[in-house]
């Protein structure tokens, strides 16, 4: 996917997009990996920002496949693993190397990290962690209330019928 098509489909062009290409990219060239078609390659995410959209473009991991796991910690940090090799890298940005010069411009900083040594931009570690779970495919119920279909493992149960969880608060 080329990096026009990242911008069509994230909407515009910014630090953040640029910076999920970036890391995306040399995670999958640290793994020797290809876009994921299936569930190949597991992202954890480490925030819900710009950049995202650019690792799921550039990786294959999505929600929808289950494949893309957000946990909410705020950082520009992403862990990719191959479900072939066992092989984790952790990526997180850090940006120590970005001159004062383009930080005042949206598009001199985009440009710069865009063309900027990796090392200038982010760390790379390999990581040792536990296989995340392949997708399940899960049950819906309907509401009590609703009557909107829910996934069987969000359902609130109260006095033995089943809620949706908006219902239920």
């Amino acid at each position: 996917m080329t990096y026009q098509e990242i911008l069509d489909f994230h909407g515009h062009e910014c630090p953040g997009v640029a910076i999920g290409y970036r890391m995306a990219t040399s995670a999958l060239e640290k793994l020797n990996a290809l876009r994921s078609e299936d569930e190949e390659i597991v992202a954890i995410v480490e925030n819900d920002a710009c950049g995202v959209d650019a690792l799921q473009c550039i990786t294959g991991c999505t929600f929808g496949k289950g494949n893309l796991i957000f946990h909410d910690y705020g950082k520009q940090v992403y862990t990719l693993f191959s479900r072939q090799s066992g092989i984790g890298i952790r990526i997180s940005y850090h940006g120590k190397a970005v001159p004062a010069s383009v930080r005042k411009s949206r598009t001199a900083f985009t440009q710069w990290i865009l063309n900027a040594p990796a090392q200038d931009l982010m760390d790379i570690t390999e990581v040792h962690i536990p296989e995340p779970q392949m997708a399940q495919r899960r049950q819906s119920i309907n509401c009590s209330k609703c009557g909107e279909a829910v996934m069987d493992s969000r359902i609130r149960m109260i006095n033995d019928k089943p809620f949706c969880i908006p219902c239920a608060e």
